[in-house]
């Protein structure tokens, strides 16, 4: 006859499973904010991104009404400065603060277009370039090899001095300058996917070629994807601030960093401000993208992701 069971003795406890198999999210979130240059570069983007998007409320002024009695007017830190006007004015007294706020949507939306338009295309002909190397590939890596040997920036202003100024015309010539960038590195990720064992194993399990580029190889190919698309992004901010630098990128009244800069050169030694605070945003804006691309970089690596 067996025993009966001590009451004292209890089962043991489910062991939480989020502790021994960690979301994705808090994952990648751990291994980003290991990278505090990414942190911070991530904290000034969701600044400037908030400020883009609520900029009709976040300006404190009309960023093309004209105050004749503040031509030139000095940061509110400097002598001669004003509280109504934090940043200063512009040599046609336009608040410069107001300016940058409704620049940062035009860089944003040039940065975001011209990835997304290079983006997709990128990815398409270097899936094709990969599965086809003996047919397709030669004559996509030729072409995308003749535009990488000239000059980014001189490729761009050629497709902008032959489509005209613009918004529109600019984020055009940003795409196909960054798209030779795309095309190499989703044929170079393909070209290692097709050799492992699940693509075999999808192949003989029956899965069509649409199948195999776009659900069994494609999202492998997604994390040096994610993060090339990060670094473009800032330069594309920097293609656009040269071009509209030139005069051929978003026409003047239209706040735009780049098209500030070539405004107001002739005002460098009498008014720094108004060529240095576009300048910094910039710079700042870039770096911030810049350093968030190397924490996506480490957050999506494995090898980079487990070496800490």
């Amino acid at each position: 006859m067996t025993s009966p069971i001590p009451k004292s003795v209890t089962p043991a406890s489910p062991v939480d499973q989020s502790l021994l198999y960690p979301s994705p999210y808090k994952e990648f979130w751990h291994a980003f904010s290991r990278n505090k240059g990414a942190v911070m570069g991530l904290a000034f983007m969701c600044l400037v991104v908030f400020c883009a998007v609520f900029a009709p409320w976040v300006a404190p002024h009309d960023p093309s009404e004209q105050y004749r009695d503040f031509l030139l007017t000095p940061p509110v830190w400097l002598e001669g400065g004003s509280w109504q006007f934090i940043l200063g004015t512009d040599e046609l007294g336009r608040d410069l603060l107001s300016r940058l706020i409704q620049g940062a949507r035009l860089s944003l939306l040039i940065g975001l277009s011209s990835v997304v338009m290079s983006l997709i295309p990128g990815i398409l002909l270097g899936l094709l370039a990969g599965f086809f190397p003996q047919v397709l590939g030669p004559s996509i890596m030729r072409l995308m090899d003749v535009m990488l040997a000239l000059p980014s920036l001189l490729l761009a202003v050629a497709i902008v001095a032959i489509l005209g100024p613009g918004l529109i015309n600019t984020v055009i010539a940003i795409a196909i300058v960054s798209l030779p960038s795309y095309v190499r590195l989703t044929r170079a990720a393909v070209m290692g996917e097709l050799n492992r064992d699940y693509v075999t194993a999808a192949r003989l399990a029956g899965a069509g070629l649409p199948r195999l580029m776009f659900v069994t190889v494609l999202p492998n190919c997604m994390a040096p994807l994610i993060v090339q698309a990060t670094l473009s992004f800032s330069s594309a901010i920097l293609d656009a601030a040269a071009l509209g630098f030139l005069g051929l990128g978003v026409q003047p009244p239209t706040p735009e960093w780049g098209t500030m800069l070539a405004s107001a050169r002739d005002y460098i030694e009498r008014a720094w401000w108004v060529v240095s605070l576009p300048g910094l945003t910039i710079l700042l804006s870039v770096l911030a993208i810049n350093l968030m691309g190397d924490g996506l970089r480490d957050a999506l690596d494995p090898k980079l992701k487990n070496a800490a």
